[in-house]
């Protein structure tokens, strides 16, 4: 009788944490997603930005076709994205293309002193800084997570129920580089 009390106190204690362990890795789940979210938003307010500032820009710079039409596409694969994956590149290419089209205001001194121009400017160097901040925060789940993916004992209760790694935000190599812009 005590064998059989001692074998049902180990049971639970091993189930408890097996619950423990899952239930871990869940909220850690959830934290990326939660984090992943974050982003999405304020890449939406970017990108709802855009077209404004374009149009603003036509006006003064209406042989500057290629720029704007560099930012129309990155703005459009952005919107059009669909997994965190293809946003994450969209929006490098978008914060590329966007360099370029801010290196233009140095060219038209009558853009650079619009108001609209300048009020949308610092708009989106707002939203610029919230994607930073929210980009680390995604990033620092992410780590979490991970973290929680492959350490023991979690990495084994990981592995039988399946969770996948969650990929971190990087930049890539091409959105290190400073945009090269002639006039």
């Amino acid at each position: 009788m005590i064998a059989l009390i001692i074998i049902l106190v180990i049971v639970v204690i091993i189930v408890g944490i097996i619950m423990s362990l899952y239930n871990a890795l869940v909220a850690s789940r959830n934290s990326v997603k939660d984090a992943w979210a974050q982003v999405d938003v304020v890449l939406k307010r970017r990108n709802d930005l855009i077209p404004n500032l374009v149009e603003t820009v036509k006006g003064y710079a209406k042989h500057e076709k290629t720029t704007l039409n560099e930012v129309i596409e990155a703005r459009n694969k952005a919107v059009s994205a669909t997994t965190p994956a293809q946003e994450m590149e969209a929006a490098g290419e978008l914060t590329n293309a966007l360099g370029r089209l801010f290196a233009l205001s140095e060219a038209y001194p009558d853009l650079k002193a619009n108001t609209n121009f300048l009020s949308l400017q610092n708009d989106l160097r707002d939203t610029e800084d919230k994607i930073s901040n929210a980009r680390q925060y995604y990033n620092n789940a992410v780590l979490v997570y991970k973290n929680n993916l492959e350490m023991f004992p979690s990495n084994i209760i990981a592995s039988m129920f399946h969770f996948q790694p969650e990929p971190f935000f990087e930049a890539d190599e091409k959105d290190k580089e400073v945009p090269q812009v002639n006039f």
